[in-house]
């Protein structure tokens, strides 16, 4: 599994990292650090990666198989 997260939708909330901070870090301005590139996700932190999805309140999170 792979995230992406949309630099046009992201806003800097932090959810994602707040919910799931072993898949999603943050930069010093709060936006997730890793926007606009494929990130691969350990199987093991998959339902992590799942619940900063939910968590995100722009939408800005992708999940691809």
């Amino acid at each position: 599994m792979k995230y992406v997260v949309d630099p046009a939708l992201c806003t800097g909330h932090g959810q994602c990292f707040a919910r799931a901070s072993a898949v999603y870090s943050l930069d010093d301005e709060g936006f997730n650090a890793k926007m606009g590139v494929p990130v691969d996700v350990p199987p093991n932190l998959e339902d992590e990666a799942r619940e900063g999805v939910q968590a995100c309140p722009e939408g800005a999170i992708m999940l691809h198989q």
